[in-house]
């Protein structure tokens, strides 16, 4: 399991998202990414991101006022 912060990039992070997945997990390994929530739309964005990706969206959930975690298995 790998941890990610990603808020840094603030909206624009689901580039950096996709990479991170392809490059530093294997297959079936988790991730967990954190990231400014924004307008909430990140986090649905996010969450249709990774399943179109074909990986597993296995949890998502606040971490503060600001951020949002979700936690990704890799299957491809």
């Amino acid at each position: 399991m790998k941890r990610f912060d990603l808020r840094h990039l603030k909206n624009d992070f689901y580039n950096k998202l996709g990479e991170l997945i392809d490059s530093e997990l294997t297959k079936d390994e988790v991730g967990i990414f954190l990231f400014e929530k924004g307008d909430h739309e990140n986090v649905a964005k996010s969450a249709m991101y990774v399943q179109e990706r074909g990986h597993i969206l296995m949890n998502s959930l606040q971490f503060n006022h600001v951020d949002w975690t979700i936690i990704v298995k890799k299957v491809s």
